[in-house]
């Protein structure tokens, strides 16, 4: 297989990129010069010397110091502790963290939970997350759980696999669960959400009492 042909394998394996706009790629890269193509080399060689994982939340973020491997988020002092936001992707967090309508923490799931996936825990950092709730349930004072998931099927889907699988740790230290309410459609993608959907999806959420099965509004 040629050079042009791989690539062009290469970025269908990119999310939402079929055969004929991974071709469309190959060729416009064709079109450009040669220290196009060498910056744009090295800015992918450098994705993994300068940008981190966070050890709190998961989110990927640049770091090219020493100073740790905790984000800027979860290092701040003046964020609500009591608070975790739970997203799937981190174009997700953008989404919400660009609306500057919440000032908790939150948790990168890195993937959601497909529908009838046989083994659902293998598609998200589930123990991961276990372990991040009953850690800040114990030391952060964490009093609410929020949702922010796409409303479409997988996004329902991961949403009642996360209620199912946090409800015991969340029963233990009475943390209020809840998703985000009105304001995002059916079948909406979290990423591509304007400030005002958020604002209103987070205003109009709703949460579930731990002693029953009845629904409040926060």
């Amino acid at each position: 297989m040629d050079s042009i042909h791989s690539l062009i394998q290469y970025f269908t394996e990119l999310p939402g990129v079929g055969p004929r706009q991974a071709k469309r790629f190959v060729y416009f890269l064709l079109s450009r010069n040669a220290r196009y193509l060498d910056e744009m080399c090295r800015l992918i060689q450098d994705l993994k010397n300068t940008i981190k994982t966070c050890t709190e939340c998961f989110r990927f973020f640049p770091n090219d110091t020493r100073d740790g491997l905790i984000c800027n988020i979860c290092k701040n002092i003046n964020r609500d502790k009591a608070s975790l936001m739970i997203v799937c992707r981190d174009v997700d967090f953008e989404t919400i963290e660009k609306s500057h309508l919440y000032n908790g923490k939150y948790f990168i799931l890195g993937g959601t939970v497909p529908v009838l996936e046989k083994v659902p825990e293998k598609k998200i950092r589930l123990n991961e997350l276990l372990s991040t709730v009953e850690r800040r349930a114990e030391t952060e004072g964490l009093r609410e759980i929020i949702f922010a998931m796409s409303v479409n099927p997988e996004g329902e889907n991961t949403l009642d696999f996360l209620k199912q699988s946090l409800t015991p740790v969340t029963q233990k230290y009475s943390i209020t669960m809840s998703a985000l309410g009105r304001g995002l459609s059916t079948g909406t993608e979290l990423e591509y959400s304007d400030s005002d959907t958020i604002k209103n999806a987070l205003k109009n959420r709703v949460s579930e009492r731990k002693s029953d099965d009845s629904i409040i509004k926060t």
